[in-house]
């Protein structure tokens, strides 16, 4: 019998595949258990309309990715740093801070853990930040810090 999943199930697949099966199994385990549905014609064309609906979100997603980052290339974000005599900073600028800079001085809704910090920034000057909106889409944010 060929059934279609609707979950993953650890040893057979993931979800949205058609597996064949024996007779019992599916009838005794998968079905029962809502893991999967027969492969009937009905089916088998809502799992295509489901797979062309998500393909399709996918694509916007990637859209708004994409656009997003042309706006973040586009923005420069100035924060401040504490500095006593002699030039020494105190404290750090975190990811935290310079999503809520990009908030308030652009006006972009930025997730902190899309940015990409290797260290956080303890020195005035120019750095370039990268963030990670997409598997596929990487944008480059430009931060300026000044000591005060």
């Amino acid at each position: 019998m060929e059934v279609i999943l609707i979950q993953d199930v650890k040893t057979l697949g993931k979800k949205g595949d058609i597996v064949k099966v024996s007779d019992g199994y599916a009838r005794n385990y998968i079905l029962p258990k809502k893991l999967g549905v027969e492969a009937t014609k009905q089916n088998l064309h809502e799992l295509k309309l489901q797979k062309n609906a998500e393909e399709k979100r996918r694509a916007e997603i990637l859209e708004e990715a994409r656009e997003l980052g042309k706006k973040l290339e586009a923005v420069k974000v100035k924060l401040t740093l504490k500095a006593g005599e002699g030039g020494k900073t105190f404290g750090s600028i975190s990811t935290k801070e310079i999503a809520s800079a990009v908030n308030e001085q652009a006006g972009l809704e930025l997730d902190r853990k899309k940015i990409q910090l290797s260290e956080p920034i303890k020195n005035p000057g120019s750095y370039t930040v990268g963030i990670k909106l997409h598997p596929k889409v990487t944008a480059e944010l430009k931060v300026e810090v000044e000591a005060v």
